[in-house]
């Protein structure tokens, strides 16, 4: 155990990771100027980082980059899934460097300056990898002072105060505010986000029919997977994570559609539950994903945890129990669906290879199914988009 009041800030460090124990990782501080607390966790994708830290499924922690050249490439308009960054900082091993790409727009560091977040950089993050593997993810606070001055003992104290995430409601944070129907499909090199000829509001065919339309309830959703939802042939109009059964139903939904989000699972089951008991009652399909998966299975009388460390990364491989495929998944998630409390008419359809937790579940009865990782990926690989069309075609029949 460290003792905060005797640590000595070692010469040109601007930044540093503090532990609710007084202990200390000292690094250069970049980004923003100041200190923010929230849950360290490790992310193994080796691309996207951009992504990542607008994900708002990071809302309330700090993400320790594994891949040591994080920036290298800057940032730009397009990567981003959420319109600012929801993870507090970010961890990373080398210096951010100048950007060595065409599309880049912005350096990281001014990025992450701009959008008040805090980086440190020159930290052994392989070592803080482990450590978080092998006591799970802590509470930290992440400062960032160009004079080198830090209050270790406060910082300390900070984190050690701060309640965690397990029984805290992030979702209502982060959704959107009001309804909208989503437009954009998926980025293609030179066209950014437009629709395509084969992604207008119908689909050809003898007779001209309107798209499906799906009814997406935003926990603090990705912008890709309502991209991947347009890609897949449907109409999308996003709802706030606090919609309303009457409100999902006055659109006149094909289908609803769970989307991910931030937090515990069983704090926004509160409000969230109860509304898709009742879409489950009405014989209304729906598809969840990460959060919306979680929630799908506290709806049908399952039960999540907290798990150790979480899964965080872009190369997850998860076994489809019905035929043995392996995919390669992109994954983000602190909590879980406990196997141990599905119900009986909740069949598993898909388990991490990593370590044998829930990855999605079918209800028997209704027409409902869910996946804990990321099928739309950003950043990822496209293995699993073949559920956005399972889902969408089936609003067709």
């Amino acid at each position: 155990m460290a003792d905060a009041k005797t640590l000595t800030v070692p010469k040109g460090a601007t930044g540093v990771l503090v532990f609710a124990d007084g202990s200390a990782v000292f690094g250069r501080g970049f980004g923003a100027v100041g200190d923010a607390v929230g849950e360290l966790c490790f992310n193994t994708a080796m691309t996207g980082y951009q992504e990542v830290m607008t994900d708002p499924s990071y809302a309330g922690q700090i993400v320790t980059f594994t891949f040591p050249h994080i920036g290298n490439v800057g940032t730009n308009l397009d990567d981003v899934e959420a319109d600012n960054p929801f993870a507090l900082g970010c961890v990373v091993r080398q210096d951010v460097t100048e950007p060595s790409n065409f599309r880049n727009v912005e350096p990281f560091d001014q990025w992450m300056k701009e959008n008040g977040r805090i980086g440190l950089s020159g930290v052994d993050t392989r070592a803080l990898t482990r450590m978080i593997r092998l006591k799970g993810a802590p509470n930290v606070v992440i400062a960032h002072d160009p004079e080198g001055r830090f209050d270790i003992a406060a910082l300390a104290d900070k984190a050690a105060n701060w309640p965690g995430l397990e029984g805290m409601d992030l979702a209502i944070e982060v959704t959107g505010k009001e309804s909208r129907l989503w437009k954009d499909g998926v980025w293609k090199l030179g066209d950014g986000y437009g629709l395509d000829e084969t992604e207008t509001p119908f689909v050809s065919s003898e007779v001209e029919k309107p798209r499906p339309h799906v009814v997406a309830i935003d926990y603090g959703a990705k912008n890709n997977i309502f991209r991947n939802l347009v890609k897949a042939g449907a109409r999308v109009t996003v709802l706030p994570a606090t919609a309303t059964y009457d409100q999902v139903m006055e659109q006149k939904p094909d289908g609803l559609f769970l989307s991910n989000g931030p937090g515990d699972p069983a704090a926004t089951g509160e409000y969230a539950v109860p509304v898709i008991k009742q879409a489950l009652d009405a014989d209304l399909p729906v598809f969840g994903i990460c959060l919306g998966h979680q929630m799908l299975a506290l709806a049908a009388g399952a039960k999540t945890v907290k798990m150790h460390q979480g899964h965080r990364g872009a190369n997850h491989p998860v076994k489809r129990l019905e035929d043995g495929l392996v995919e390669i998944t992109s994954m983000n998630h602190g909590f879980a669906v406990d196997s141990d409390t599905l119900p009986a008419n909740v069949k598993p359809t898909h388990v991490s290879l990593f370590d044998g937790s829930n990855c999605g579940i079918e209800l028997t009865d209704k027409k409902a199914f869910s996946v804990q990782y990321h099928p739309e990926a950003s950043p990822g690989p496209q293995d699993s988009f073949y559920l956005f069309k399972r889902f969408v075609d089936s609003l067709s029949k």
